[in-house]
């Protein structure tokens, strides 16, 4: 089995060294990866300024780049260029040090990452480790080289443009109530934008928030983000096709003219 393993917090994380000796044990591994940290840069391309790319080397890879881009740059550069025509099997995005939960995923690099393959072709996942704390990553590493195994066989089939989302506690896998196969829930913000003034008298801004208690008491079961509240392990089916289908019938009947 041939994977393409890239992230968004940098090809030296710690994350993305414990998936790659994790999807070792499947096969052989490739890394396409930024960096540094891109974290919460969606869906970007480079276009305006050369992208920088360095062979690195992490154990269990059997080539690793470092790419001076969007973790989205790393897929097509890896797809295009540095496999040299080889086809990943898979493509694994993470391991993310954080969620990735809910409406949140529209900001999401690592998401972004699988997306890309996804419009490849190729089947793809993103795995985060659901705490800020990020110290143990096994847990998320075996069920994620699971995972990659099930969706190398049965994913282009069965889940054709549609990549898996997955989010994983932070608790040893005694702990671990079992896997929830969820929808996206609902991540809202308190934004708060810090303004200060630089020794030049400019003007600048640092974007923070707070988590909105509130959106999470309306969450339901069949929800990614109450599965990782209640210690599951959250599989979420994403597709990149935003189109809302119920209401095209509805707009056909508005009889808009230029």
């Amino acid at each position: 089995m041939l994977i393409l393993a890239v992230n968004d917090d940098g090809v030296h994380s710690r994350g993305l060294r414990e998936l790659t000796a994790s999807l070792a044990t499947l096969g052989t591994v490739y890394v396409t990866a930024p960096s540094g940290e891109r974290s919460a840069v969606a869906h970007a391309l480079t276009m305006r300024q050369p992208i920088i790319v360095e062979e690195v080397e992490i154990p269990d890879a059997e080539r690793a780049w470092s790419i001076d881009g969007t973790p989205a740059d790393c897929v097509k550069l890896g797809l295009e260029v540095l496999l040299e025509g080889r086809i990943p099997d898979v493509i694994v995005s993470g391991i993310n040090r954080g969620p990735n939960l809910g409406t949140d995923v529209l900001y999401s690099g690592t998401v972004s990452a699988a997306m890309e393959g996804i419009i490849a072709g190729i089947p793809s996942m993103a795995v985060s480790l659901a705490s800020s704390g990020g110290q143990d990553y096994s847990v998320a590493a075996s069920f994620a080289a699971k995972l990659c195994s099930r969706l190398a066989t049965s994913g282009r089939e069965v889940l054709e443009r549609t990549l898996l989302n997955v989010n994983v506690p932070e608790l040893p896998e005694s702990r671990i109530k079992g896997v929830k196969i969820t929808r996206l829930g609902e991540m809202k913000y308190t934004d708060i934008f810090d303004r200060r003034v630089d020794p030049r008298g400019r003007t600048y801004f640092w974007l923070a928030g707070k988590l909105d208690e509130s959106c999470l008491a309306e969450e339901g079961e069949s929800c990614d983000t109450w599965a990782v509240r209640n210690d599951y392990i959250s599989v979420t089916p994403i597709r990149f096709d935003f189109t809302a289908h119920s209401a095209i019938a509805l707009l056909e009947q508005w009889g808009l003219e230029p």
